[in-house]
């Protein structure tokens, strides 16, 4: 098929319109155009046919019988193209809402309130990606990332969520009779560091400790951490939010706290989100406020 031999698309729905409601005027208002609008629209698509299409009969119009039967197959297949757009939309309407987080945000912030929007929506499905890998976002893929960071990522929108304050945290079985009023001293203390994260190493950067051996770090998924800190296996580097209600209790002592030095943020592709992506992006937001 050559595309450059058809009519414009134009063209053909304002004729159908016009075919369909036997006005010009009534036409133009339902395609939110002038009636002279549609009026061109009809003759180029005359001329580009080489027949008549439309006369005059009194006030109103008639269509010729080259008209009608044009009319006729028109009207399918703009039927047949509305019938494919709205499946398609109506499937990536259903599609479940892909996010990825950390483990650490998942465990710590995320499902906590997860039920929430469950109950609020419930029509809608989730799918959580916990990782500490940056994960691309593509169409038909990722729809949403929770990042933490500076907010700086390349072509790509993005929103504050949460921007807390940082805390060093651990248990007081852990700290024993050690006196922190130096903290050059937890270099010498066990540490739990998330899988793919290098967060010990820059906050002893950011305060100028150089320790004289290497720290004991363990690596592990986020998801372990908090319960790891709490038995007293280590320090761990964290939210605030995610540790006020251990530190208000007494549980874990807070050993160093920074402010504005990251955040977490909402990732998504440019453009705009399917409507599920962003009543999820709405909660977000609610939920942080």
């Amino acid at each position: 098929m050559s595309w450059a031999e058809l009519p414009s698309l134009n063209s053909l729905r304002a004729f159908a319109s016009v075919a369909e409601t036997g006005s010009y005027s009534r036409a133009g208002a339902d395609l939110n155009v002038s009636h002279a609008a549609v009026c061109q629209q009809v003759k180029a698509l005359e001329a580009r046919l080489g027949v008549t299409l439309l006369v005059r009969e009194g006030r109103g119009l008639r269509l010729t019988d080259e008209g009608a039967a044009l009319a006729r197959q028109v009207a399918q297949g703009l039927a047949a193209i509305r019938d494919g757009v709205e499946a398609l939309t109506k499937a990536d309407a259903n599609r479940p809402i892909q996010v990825t987080m950390s483990p650490a945000f998942a465990v710590s912030w995320l499902m906590p309130r997860i039920m929430d929007f469950q109950h609020r929506h419930p029509e809608m499905t989730l799918m959580l990606s916990p990782t500490a890998q940056i994960v691309e976002l593509r169409p038909g893929g990722i729809d949403l990332a929770i990042r933490y960071g500076n907010g700086m990522w390349r072509d790509m929108k993005v929103m504050p969520l949460l921007l807390p304050d940082m805390v060093v945290v651990g248990a007081r079985e852990l700290l024993g009779r050690r006196k922190v009023a130096d903290v050059a001293v937890l270099a010498k203390v066990p540490w739990l560091q998330e899988l793919g994260t290098d967060e010990v190493a820059q906050w002893m950067e950011r305060h100028g400790i150089i320790p004289k051996r290497p720290p004991m770090i363990t690596h592990m998924p986020g998801n372990l951490i908090m319960e790891a800190v709490r038995r007293g296996d280590g320090l761990t580097y964290t939210a605030r939010c995610f540790v006020e209600r251990e530190i208000q209790s007494g549980q874990l002592v807070v050993l160093s706290s920074e402010k504005d030095v990251g955040g977490y943020y909402i990732v998504t592709r440019p453009g705009v989100p399917r409507p599920p992506v962003r009543a999820f992006v709405r909660w977000l937001k609610q939920q942080a406020a």
